[in-house]
């Protein structure tokens, strides 16, 4: 059932998506949401596991196609388009923030093209392998999944940060190219959300978890269903006049802009840009 929280009625009736990195975190949040609203699902997903038990529980709404994006991008296509004919919406959200490393010179190259290809490649490959069927019908909804750091810098990951901010780009102009075709291409850029990759709820200590009313503008930590939320208004016909757009879907800390709020000011402050301890 849809809470009112989701939005009136099912916005994606009669409608065929495929989500890539389809069966965890974001991904499964926006698979379960899209059934929700009336949608068929293609669970694109290299965990075997994880992508038979949510078809099961989303039932003959689903498809499964266990894949790996980076090399099997036409047999998901072929499997998709035999199972369901086409496809109305696209979701490239498969991705890997793998680790931090110590400084630019440290980048592994072999690291940074396992990078490269799940977090740019698989996005350009799927597009291309679903587009030419949105291009005939002259109807589609591309929606890429980059992330905050594409959208600021990011020192502790340079190579990732540069290949999500392609993603932005990519987004950007190819929107642009097929807006009058009928094919709209938008994103989120998350931040702040418990994820597999970023599991916040193990990674920040139980005596910290009370900060994150002072991390984040909203006043928690992000859970996928945040996510996927933006992601179905952005594949529904609600935003019909939208593309080459990347939403932040960040709780508000892009706009905050390294502001945070504050119990140890003076006086009547409550905001400082200076953490005594960050």
């Amino acid at each position: 059932m849809t809470d009112l929280a989701d939005g009136p009625g099912p916005l994606l009736r009669g409608r065929v998506a495929v989500v890539s990195g389809g069966a965890g975190g974001i991904g499964e949040a926006t698979c379960r949401l899209f059934v929700e609203h009336g949608a068929r699902v293609a669970v694109v997903d290299n965990d075997r596991d994880r992508t038979t038990s949510l078809v099961a529980e989303l039932g003959d709404a689903a498809v499964g196609v266990v894949a790996d994006v980076t090399s099997d991008v036409n047999r998901i296509r072929d499997e998709v388009l035999e199972h369901f004919g086409n496809v109305d919406i696209l979701v490239n959200n498969a991705g890997h923030w793998v680790r931090q490393v110590r400084s630019f010179l440290d980048e592994d190259p072999e690291l940074a093209e396992e990078l490269h290809q799940i977090n740019l490649v698989h996005v350009v490959r799927m597009t291309q392998a679903f587009l030419p069927g949105m291009l005939e019908r002259r109807f589609g909804s591309i929606v890429n999944v980059s992330s905050v750091e594409g959208l600021r810098g990011y020192p502790p990951g340079i190579m990732y940060g540069a290949y999500k901010a392609a993603v932005v780009q990519l987004t950007r102009s190819l929107g642009v190219q097929l807006g009058a075709a009928g094919v709209r291409v938008n994103g989120i850029g998350p931040d702040v959300t418990d994820s597999i990759q970023v599991p916040y709820d193990k990674l920040v200590r139980s005596e910290h978890q009370h900060l994150w009313s002072q991390w984040v503008p909203i006043g928690r930590m992000g859970v996928p269903r945040d996510q996927a939320r933006v992601i179905l208004f952005l594949a529904s016909d609600l935003s019909a006049f939208i593309t080459g757009v990347t939403i932040p879907t960040d709780g508000g800390t892009a706009a905050a802009g390294g502001w945070f709020r504050t119990d140890q000011g003076v006086g009547r402050r409550t905001w400082t840009n200076r953490p005594i301890a960050p």
